[in-house]
């Protein structure tokens, strides 16, 4: 019976806001309070000015942080963003945030910004792979190449191998360095037979919840990928994914209605009431980026380390996954992948 009951606040924890996070088991408790002072660190959040890209962004720095750089599309949001930092924390702190124009799906985009954060700082302490297209419906970019696996992982991709070699040289240096990719229990929707293995593949059309589940599985095995492939070298960088929960955000309010015009108002509406709020929903990346000490896991809300289904679980799906990524964006970008 006390496994049921675990098992059922696990649940309650990880996924509903409110009173349901007051239920986590032992052990997987963590708290806003509990993220560390971080003074002279540097961070990296994509989508850093709203949902939970922005809780992660306001607590680093109402913890001190030295500077934030937040890439994200509208510089009106990223504004907005940072007059309720300059409100709520003091126009010291708002002054430490640098915007970035990005769209992670424009590759070429990317790699100027990555160049513009490195000529502007010796350090990088965190990067939080957090910007991303939702549940919506199949589209290619420019690149011709689906936009939820351009977006969501390839672009991430893209960002962190060009920025490894700073990373590197801050976790050399003695600090403990953190990735974290924004995944979800919604990896369970990428198909079973997923094999990441042709471009002809990742651009099948799987409907809303498929590409979105595929993208977010991408996540998970990218972070055991970069525990495989750079921890082991660099035992100081640590790389871990993480499920939010349900969260109130601009993709569960409105993007969810792209697909689902009507349908849609069961996520939008129904469970308003039982959502995250965007500081509930950033604690599991705030855990793995500020506090964990372990690399490759996929953690959940507050702060439970999880398995994921079969697929999130393959060594050889993430080998596969980065070799095809290699091959896309040189093929379709011309870019070359730096190899982690």
């Amino acid at each position: 019976m006390s496994s049921v009951v675990n098992a059922a606040k696990t649940t309650l924890s990880e996924n509903f806001g409110g009173n349901a996070q007051k239920v986590a088991p032992e052990g997987t408790k963590f708290s806003l309070e509990e993220v560390p002072d971080q003074s002279g660190k540097v961070a990296v959040i994509t989508g850093g000015s709203e949902g939970i890209g922005y809780g992660c962004s306001h607590t680093l720095l109402s913890k001190n942080i030295s500077k934030v750089y937040i890439l994200s599309v509208s510089k009106k949001v990223v504004d907005s963003a940072k007059d309720a930092v300059a409100k709520e924390l003091g126009e010291d702190k708002a002054g430490r945030v640098t915007w970035l124009q990005c769209d992670l799906s424009d590759w070429n985009r990317v790699l100027e910004v990555a160049k513009e954060i490195k000529n502007s700082t010796d350090r990088l302490d965190i990067l939080i792979n957090n910007a991303g297209r939702g549940i919506m419906t199949y589209q290619l970019t420019e690149y011709g190449v689906d936009r939820h696996m351009a977006l969501n992982h390839m672009g991430h991709a893209i960002l962190t191998s060009n920025l490894l070699d700073l990373l590197k040289k801050t976790a050399d240096g003695g600090d403990t360095v953190r990735i974290t990719n924004l995944a979800s229990n919604a990896h369970q929707s990428a198909p079973k037979d997923t094999k990441f293995e042709s471009l002809e593949e990742l651009n099948q059309e799987l409907g809303p919840n498929g590409q979105y589940g595929r993208s977010k599985l991408a996540g998970i095995l990218y972070a055991q990928y970069l525990a495989n492939h750079v921890t082991k070298q660099h035992p100081n960088l640590l790389a871990n994914a993480t499920h939010p929960g349900v969260v109130s955000t601009k993709m569960s309010t409105k993007d969810i209605h792209e697909p689902y015009p009507l349908a849609g108002y069961l996520m939008s509406a129904g469970l308003e009431l039982f959502k995250k709020n965007q500081f509930e929903g950033a604690l599991s990346t705030l855990y793995t980026s500020t506090v964990t000490k372990e690399s490759g896991q996929y953690v959940c809300p507050p702060a439970a380390p999880e398995s994921g289904n079969e697929l999130a679980q393959n060594y050889q799906l993430a080998e596969n996954l980065m070799k095809l990524t290699r091959e896309v964006v040189k093929e379709k970008g011309g870019i070359d992948l730096k190899d982690h």
